[in-house]
């Protein structure tokens, strides 16, 4: 069936025995006392030997989640959502619960006899981790696994294992490292009376000390202090680069958007770039500048970043601050939108959220729609509707980029100087840079020169009026 635009509305997604949550303002008795499974997440593991398997190692995980606000629709997405992170951590779903309730259980996210009736599903299934679909706090996550009797992973540690995976250069590895780290520190806890103590034997008892527990603190809080220090020194450095190319008035376009929802290869389609193209969730971290030209000959760069997903971790926000400063300090921001997933608006919402947690709410905005070759017909009429102003392009199959080239020109900020000047014959790199920098309007030759009429930036006008 084609999934529908209406928040309010329950999609019927494919597959046997699918039976749809109620979707009810308030939960009632029913909901209450049901751990409803989510059918149709489970990884299949059919095409891969046996051999293959023990090498992948994979764990075998079980998700959780609560629901306690929007629709059954939002809370079935949400989990599917996590079912993806899972794989793409390398994780074989096993089985997906959801839960109707008016807030998290304080003590174990969802109830102590949901826990046990968890902890049976666990059991029968062979899991060996429980992912739930929100931010733990450290209570919850003994508690929890103190019930299920097994290794318990809430949303924020997945998508941190994520990144930690797929971070390549030294400044990712980094924002990563300190995003585990400030996760973590709350969340170091001893294991019986092994770390509460200082040592023993003669010779090395001593007073109160410094427990193990109290050690891993403190190391752990100096190791975040080094991490901040040399972001901060990467951080300097893009800034000169950033400003190098504001010295050149050269202007900059940040694709934004939701994780897999084509940034890259938009980004190889508009700049001929040889970046990296994977269907998965974050395979790009580090920001990428390309250099590429509008159809009338100006020259910007385009910056691919990296992915937002639902709830995407403070942590990682803050840690990617110096990241996510190339879209802040951009001219245009390309929100790029997944015309093939089941809810793009709400893709929408969430990218524009974090753009304005990060000081990019309100940068001029390009909605560009991708996958439109992937799209039912009728989804896609109905996104149109929804989202008039957009661009609708396939960066596989190139529909619609030449309308996007178009529409970036117009977007991108134009000099406003108008010069008239005669440029000797021997200034070869003057023209070169009027034309790369500014806009031509009218070019005569001369016997002493290039007579030109354009519109260009107050630096490049100062420099021109010094012929």
């Amino acid at each position: 069936m084609t999934p529908t635009l209406s928040v309010d509305s329950t999609p019927e997604p494919a597959g046997p025995g699918y039976s749809p949550l109620p979707d009810v303002e308030h939960a009632d008795v029913a909901d209450r006392h049901a751990l409803r499974r989510v059918v149709g997440i489970s990884t299949e593991l059919a095409d891969i030997s046996e051999v293959e398997y023990r090498k992948l190692r994979l764990e075998h995980v079980v998700l959780v989640g609560v629901w306690t606000t929007g629709t059954a629709a939002d809370a079935q997405r949400s989990l599917v959502e996590l079912a993806a992170l899972s794989e793409t951590a390398g994780a074989q779903v096993l089985d997906g619960l959801v839960q109707r309730r008016d807030k998290p259980d304080p003590a174990t996210y969802i109830g102590s006899g949901k826990a046990a009736e968890l902890k049976e599903v666990v059991l029968a299934c062979g899991a060996d981790t429980v992912i739930c679909d929100g931010e733990l706090s450290p209570g919850q996550l003994t508690q929890l696994e103190d019930v299920v009797k097994v290794k318990v992973v809430d949303r924020v540690a997945l998508i941190l294992d994520i990144f930690a995976q797929h971070a390549r250069s030294r400044a990712g590895k980094a924002q990563v490292e300190l995003a585990q780290l400030r996760y973590l520190l709350p969340r170091l806890r001893g294991w019986g009376a092994a770390l509460s103590r200082t040592g023993g034997g003669i010779g090395t008892r001593q007073g109160s000390g410094e427990t193990k527990l109290e050690t891993d603190r403190r190391r752990i809080r100096a190791r975040m202090s080094a991490l901040r220090k040399d972001i901060a020194a990467m951080a300097a450095v893009r800034t000169t680069q950033r400003q190098s190319r504001r010295r050149s008035q050269t202007p900059s376009v940040a694709i934004a958007g939701y994780t897999n929802a084509g940034k890259s290869s938009l980004l190889n389609r508009l700049t001929d770039a040889d970046v990296l193209v994977q269907d998965a969730l974050f395979a790009t971290l580090d920001p990428i500048v390309r250099r590429t030209q509008t159809p009338d000959g100006r020259s910007y760069t385009l910056t691919d970043t990296v992915g937002f997903v639902r709830h995407l971790p403070h942590q990682l926000v803050d840690a990617f601050a110096s990241t996510l400063e190339e879209v802040a300090a951009a001219d245009v921001i390309m929100h790029v939108v997944d015309a093939h997933d089941p809810d793009p608006l709400g893709q929408l919402r969430t990218v524009r959220a974090v753009l304005a947690d990060v000081g990019a709410g309100d940068i001029p905005e390009l909605v560009v729609v991708n996958k439109v070759d992937a799209a039912d017909a009728p989804f896609l009429a109905q996104l149109r509707g929804a989202l008039p102003d957009a661009m609708y392009v396939s960066a596989v199959s190139g529909e619609g980029v030449d309308q996007l080239r178009e529409a970036v020109a117009i977007a991108l900020p134009r000099p406003q100087t108008e010069v008239d000047v005669c440029v000797p014959f021997e200034r070869g790199d003057v023209m070169a840079r009027v034309y790369r920098d500014g806009e031509v309007l009218a070019v005569r030759h001369e016997p002493d020169g290039t007579k030109l009429r354009a519109l260009v930036s107050p630096e490049l006008a100062a420099a021109l009026h010094e012929l």
